[in-house]
């Protein structure tokens, strides 16, 4: 590829310029934003619940630390945090409006309005600056990030000295027989739940793609060492199917 050539990355199994991939993005959560939760809890069957409680259990929230929750539009991470940290503040992040109009609308946004900020922003180029968070939260937005460097280069830059980065994401299950049987279901149901539910298979077909894209446990673990995080580690939940990694500012 010479310099005047266009760079190109992956959107789910299709290569596209990467100067497309922000918008692609964005359209599929614009549309599939008013029914995002509902879809969470049937395509993971309320077990991305018991994932976002594992993460608060090891990210360990405390009051007068600033949370910043990015790709968070829905509130999820936000609402959690604060409810084990009633002292704490949280700024959502997401580059979609419209899933961000579904966090406000939310009941908890209204009784945390002091506490909880929403901006709308690009995880590549956050709107703040250096130095300004106690916590960086990102949950199942990192994989669709058109340069996952860049998303995490900006997560070092916006936390304080001795912040922390804590990602939950899809991840590959080490068993190939289970993940086999993992593939059979999310290429067969999910989108087929997604058009019968949301009216939309091509966004829940990319969303079933995209997990597949994204690296594995430890190659991920040695994105977050390249970006200069130190005390990298990760941990596995339910056999591997997603995983939650975390590092410091140091």
């Amino acid at each position: 590829m010479t310099r005047d050539e266009p760079k190109e990355t992956h959107f789910g199994f299709r290569t596209v310029a990467e100067k497309d991939k922000a918008g692609l993005v964005h359209g599929v959560f614009s549309r599939v934003a008013s029914r995002y939760d509902v879809m969470n809890d049937l395509m993971s069957v309320g077990v991305h619940r018991v994932w976002k409680t594992a993460m608060m259990d090891w990210l360990v929230p405390r009051d007068g630390q600033h949370l910043l929750d990015v790709a968070g539009g829905t509130g999820d991470i936000a609402f959690r945090f604060l409810e084990r940290a009633p002292g704490a503040r949280v700024t959502v992040c997401d580059m979609t409006e419209s899933m961000l109009v579904e966090g406000r609308k939310r009941a908890e946004a209204g009784k945390l309005a002091e506490r909880l900020g929403w901006v709308t922003g690009d995880a590549m180029a956050l709107p703040f600056a250096d130095n300004s968070f106690d916590r960086y939260t990102i949950s199942f937005g990192i994989r669709n990030v058109t340069r996952i460097p860049d998303a995490l280069a900006e997560a070092r830059r916006v936390l304080k000295p001795g912040g922390r980065l804590m990602v939950l994401e899809f991840s590959q299950i080490p068993v190939p027989m289970l993940q086999w049987l993992y593939d059979r279901y999310s290429f067969n149901v999910i989108p087929v739940m997604g058009q019968v539910v949301a009216n939309d298979r091509d966004s829940y077909q990319y969303l079933v793609e995209s997990i597949r894209k994204f690296p594995d446990q430890e190659a991920f673990a040695q994105m977050i060492r390249e970006a200069g995080f130190g005390r990298v580690q990760w941990r596995n939940l339910s056999m591997g199917i997603a995983a939650l990694h975390s590092g410091w500012k140091l």
